[in-house]
C-alpha cells in the first residue's frame, strides 16, 4: 500500500475540511486551480493539517499555498516520501 495522496484521496480530503464537493476527475485537469473549485487557503490549511496529522510528517513546506492540485500533491507526497526514506 503506497502512502502518497491521490486525487481521489484529496477530493475526499477537500470535501471533508474544505467543505467544498470536488470531482476526483477535475482536480486532474491540466491548469486547474483551487480557485476554479472555490478552495481557499484556510481550506488547504485544513487539508494540510488532516495530512500532518495522519502521516506525522510536516507537509507545511508550500502546500498551503499551492495553487494547483497537482502542485499539492507533488508537494505533499515529496515530504512523505522523504520521511518515508529516512
Amino acid at each position: 500500500m503506497s502512502n502518497t495522496l491521490s486525487y481521489p484521496e484529496l477530493a475526499t480530503l477537500i470535501q471533508a475540511r474544505a467543505g467544498v464537493a470536488v470531482d476526483p476527475l477535475d482536480l486532474e485537469r491540466p491548469g486547474v486551480s483551487f480557485d476554479d473549485f472555490g478552495v481557499d487557503s484556510l481550506g488547504l490549511l485544513g487539508v494540510v493539517g488532516e495530512l500532518e496529522n495522519r502521516h506525522g510528517v510536516k507537509v507545511t513546506n508550500g502546500a498551503e499555498s499551492a495553487k494547483t492540485p497537482t502542485e499539492f500533491l507533488d508537494l505533499v507526497n515529496s515530504a512523505v516520501t522523504a520521511k518515508a526514506g529516512a
